[in-house]
């Protein structure tokens, strides 16, 4: 799998493909060679996955990788508070549907959104990821150029907590209805749980960020281009030693990296 492209910024290392089977290809392999790497070394590995429509070519590619997905423990990175326990817009429901039960993972953690206690579901995920501590994550960035539901407002890069209750933008509410989603702004819940920007970018993990379409570009430019700032939270992963951003062609459009 050949970029069309390839740059370091900063510590990112960004690689530009040409369509999006061939990036959701290329992230999957990344990851995959990493896990590979981690299971000569020891049992089990644990990762955090994404739950969005922008990381289906990298999980189609993760289910042919050839994977022993028996010594891998999954987690997810975020969930709505509130929805039906079988929605479809859940987002464990959503890697259960793509993911979770087309492989057979040593352990699968969810969040749950229909918690009494919202509070004592963060402490509770917080403690197992405590005792699983990641070492791939692969994680999308949103239109706002948010890092799981840690939107501009919300995200903080000294986050003390593990995982949190965020309160939802009207930016990343919106993608949620141009993601096919939901269909309606006034259906999209307004809270939800996320682990915070500190957990999801341990300096000791791998990280593999995937990232495809023109409604991505903007936030990528600012990723790139922009100061790292929490105005743009995607923007820390340009501080981070194990981290690649892996776009297609129309991600790439406003950074310069390709022609257009």
């Amino acid at each position: 799998m050949v970029p069309i492209a390839q740059q370091k910024i900063d510590l990112l290392e960004v690689s530009v493909y040409a369509t999006r089977k061939e990036m959701g290809q290329a992230a999957a392999d990344l990851g995959a060679a990493r896990i590979r790497e981690l299971l000569k070394e020891r049992e089990s590995v644990n990762i955090i996955l994404g739950s969005a429509p922008s990381q289906l070519e990298l999980y189609a590619a993760l289910l042919t990788s050839g994977l022993d997905f028996g010594r891998i423990h999954a987690f997810h990175m975020d969930e709505y508070l509130g929805l039906a326990p079988d929605a479809p817009q859940g987002f464990g429901n959503y890697l259960k549907e793509h993911l979770f039960q087309h492989a057979g993972f040593r352990s699968v953690h969810y969040i749950n959104g229909q918690a009494d206690d919202p509070a004592a579901e963060c402490a509770r995920y917080a403690a197992l990821l405590e005792a699983y501590p990641p070492d791939v994550i692969f994680e999308g960035i949103g239109e706002n150029g948010h890092l799981a539901f840690n939107d501009p407002g919300v995200a903080d890069f000294h986050d003390p907590a593990r995982v949190k209750i965020s309160n939802m933008d009207e930016v990343c509410r919106a993608q949620q209805v141009h993601d096919g989603c939901f269909a309606s702004l006034e259906e999209v819940p307004r809270q939800a749980v996320t682990l915070t920007i500190p957990q999801l970018t341990p300096p000791e993990a791998t990280l593999v960020i995937t990232v495809p379409g023109p409604t991505k570009a903007q936030a990528v430019y600012h990723t790139l281009c922009g100061p790292i700032t929490e105005a743009c939270p995607a923007s820390i992963l340009r501080r981070h030693p194990h981290a690649t951003l892996v776009l297609d062609r129309d991600a790439a459009a406003n950074t310069g990296l390709v022609k257009v």
